[in-house]
């Protein structure tokens, strides 16, 4: 009997992204039925399903006790989820950053403030330029950028609404050399991408001018990359990974490791629809 799979999107992003499209069909070819549904639509009998591949919920963040309580009916229901359960309910938060630096990931120094103690991490920074965002975000949603100690950042702060964040450093060699991604299916490296952001900007999404390029990384990037999976506490590879780094002063540091819902580069390596479509099918077995 052919295994049906529910593609979870949002309310806002109901069809699959443009981009997504050649996944359903990989997942034919794989003998999978995959359907559609958005994940807070209350009519979807998710049981009716063999398992649940994470796509376009990319209204998680702003909901998100209501989507941890909807992968708790999941498992409930015994229904697998893709990427593992457990795995993105660790991911939804970015304080897994500090986890991953303490078995030996080097990341974009972080530190971890709410409330009052907000204004404090970032007087201890006063001169530096820094970022701001919050723990459970995406997209740069309530991200701002600044110097620490002047007026405009101060007024920025005092504009975020009540909630836990990570303070880093700006990395200029976002904006001089991009940042880039390398994406994992099953474990094993698929493809890369160096993404840019538009000038005078730093954010890298497409929604903000943003670009990426298809690119090969250096062996020392593709070894820290390599690292950061290999640091994930986990008993099989994530179905699929999004690994996001800068190279400063000569070294990869993690920004950002995504296994909720990424966008997976799929138009500059076709290839990888088909590879992730097998590693699913293979998980649903």
């Amino acid at each position: 009997m052919t295994k049906r799979i529910a593609l979870a999107t949002s309310a806002d992003h109901a069809d699959l992204h443009a981009h997504d499209l050649p996944l359903v069909a990989a997942l034919q070819t794989a003998g999978l039925d995959p359907v559609v549904q958005v994940w807070t639509d209350p009519s979807v009998d998710w049981s009716a399903y063999d398992g649940v591949l994470l796509r376009s919920v990319w209204d998680y963040q702003t909901r998100y006790l209501e989507f941890t309580e909807w992968l708790g009916q999941l498992d409930k229901a015994g229904v697998p989820v893709l990427n593992d359960s457990d795995l993105v309910r660790w991911n939804g938060d970015k304080r897994y950053l500090l986890e991953l630096r303490e078995r030996g990931v080097a990341i974009v120094p972080s530190q971890v403030a709410a409330g009052a103690c907000l204004r404090e991490v970032v007087a201890g920074l006063s001169g530096q330029e820094i970022v701001i965002k919050p723990t459970v975000s995406a997209s740069a949603r309530n991200t701002v950028r600044g110097l620490a100690g002047s007026s405009e950042l101060d007024a920025a702060i005092d504009e975020l609404p009540a909630d836990v964040y990570l303070v880093q450093p700006f990395l200029p060699e976002i904006q001089s050399e991009g940042e880039w991604s390398l994406i994992y299916l099953d474990g094993e490296f698929s493809h890369a991408v160096l993404k840019r952001p538009a000038d005078g900007d730093y954010r890298v999404q497409d929604d903000f001018g943003g670009t990426a390029e298809s690119a090969d990384p250096t062996p020392a990037v593709r070894a820290a990359a390599d690292a950061v999976l290999a640091a994930v506490d986990t008993r099989t590879p994530p179905v699929y990974a999004r690994v996001d780094g800068v190279v400063a002063a000569g070294r990869f540091l993690l920004m950002e490791l995504e296994l909720i819902e990424p966008y997976l580069f799929f138009p500059q390596h076709p290839p990888a629809a088909t590879q992730l479509a097998t590693a699913v099918a293979g998980r649903l077995s």
